[in-house]
């Protein structure tokens, strides 16, 4: 791998954005790595490399064969999400039929290679290969995979896994409203007002004893794979917390109701409740809990805007956060 290899640098609609990519120690660094565990895997460069710059990771795609599937991708997380790279290694170990493998992983400083892992759900669904009835199965299998998962939540949180337990949400949100610069005096005393609502929340959602799982936290269609008919890779966990699951369904049920109609949310939300129907709740029990929990997840939502790398501007990221706390109290029915 001696010979000059080009790069094309994508930065999208963020130029201003500042990561390590500028830094020249850093990237001879990354991409030396990347290399190395390249060529331990047996694998050799054919093209160019593409690389993707955005406040919150740097993607490069190492070409390593004829076809477009033929790639490596190499990633890092922005300091406040390094914890994926970590993640990914421990999920692959946990739940390896649901998640991309990484080839490697540098937890420390937050780096991990990744295989091609199939076409994006979002590019199948824009093809008509797919519909409502793909959501339903995709959560289905997502449901499935937290379930496997509850047993991990405590060694998830020590990888480093940010929290966003019922019982944290109302730390969560006291420090969301008293630290968002964008909110005036008079909106921060009415989400004070409104906070009692929250509490209540929790409490019930608390009660009826689901436990705590991994939520993905913007689980739209672009962060799935479909690699074969029916069966669905998830990845790309740098804004997940350690939550409540139902948690996850806030964004999909939004992207299935944009795409496809309302008239398909209760049949996505009831195929991904069906793996925990045993746990003791009765199914409007868990629709309860689950409407609460996509409610809650407004929070998580806030919190995630703000792993961007160091430096970086923040336009538009606390407007964006506020919007989602207020959004919390909603009068339209989210679920």
């Amino acid at each position: 791998m001696g010979r000059a290899i080009s790069m094309t640098v994508d930065r999208g609609r963020f130029a201003d954005a500042v990561t390590p990519w500028e830094e020249e120690d850093w990237r001879a660094e990354a991409l030396g790595w990347s290399e190395r565990e390249l060529g331990r895997h047996g694998l050799e460069e054919t093209g160019p490399r593409d690389v993707r710059v955005r406040p919150w990771s740097v993607l490069v795609r190492f070409r390593t064969g004829a076809d477009e599937r033929d790639a490596v991708w190499f990633k890092a997380s922005a300091p406040d999400a390094a914890f994926e790279a970590a993640l990914g290694g421990a999920l692959a170990d946990w739940v390896p039929e649901h998640v991309v493998t990484p080839l490697a992983v540098d937890a420390e400083r937050g780096w991990s290679l990744l295989p091609d892992g199939g076409p994006l759900f979002r590019d199948v669904l824009d093809a008509g290969g797919a519909g409502p009835e793909s959501w339903a199965q995709a959560l289905g299998q997502y449901a499935r995979m937290q379930r496997a998962l509850t047993p991990y939540a405590d060694r998830m949180t020590a990888l480093g896994v940010p929290g966003g337990r019922t019982a944290q949400l109302p730390g969560i949100f006291d420090g969301l409203v008293e630290g968002n610069a964008t909110l005036d005096p008079d909106a921060r005393r009415i989400l004070r007002d409104r906070r009692p609502r929250l509490l209540d929340w929790c409490a019930e959602l608390d009660a009826y004893g689901i436990p705590d799982s991994l939520d993905h936290c913007d689980l739209h269609d672009a962060q799935l794979l479909a690699p074969a008919a029916g069966r669905f890779t998830f990845f790309d966990w740098g804004d997940a917390n350690v939550a409540h699951p139902f948690s996850s369904l806030l964004v999909p049920v939004g992207a299935v109701r944009e795409r496809h109609g309302p008239e398909h949310v209760e049949r996505l939300r009831d195929a991904y409740l069906e793996p925990w129907t045993d746990l003791g709740p009765s199914l409007p029990e868990l629709r309860r809990a689950a409407a609460l929990a996509t409610r809650l997840a407004a929070l998580g939502r806030a919190v995630s805007w703000f792993r961007l790398f160091p430096g970086t501007p923040t336009t538009g990221c606390a407007e964006a956060s506020a919007y989602w706390v207020n959004e919390l109290f909603a009068e339209s029915v989210v679920l």
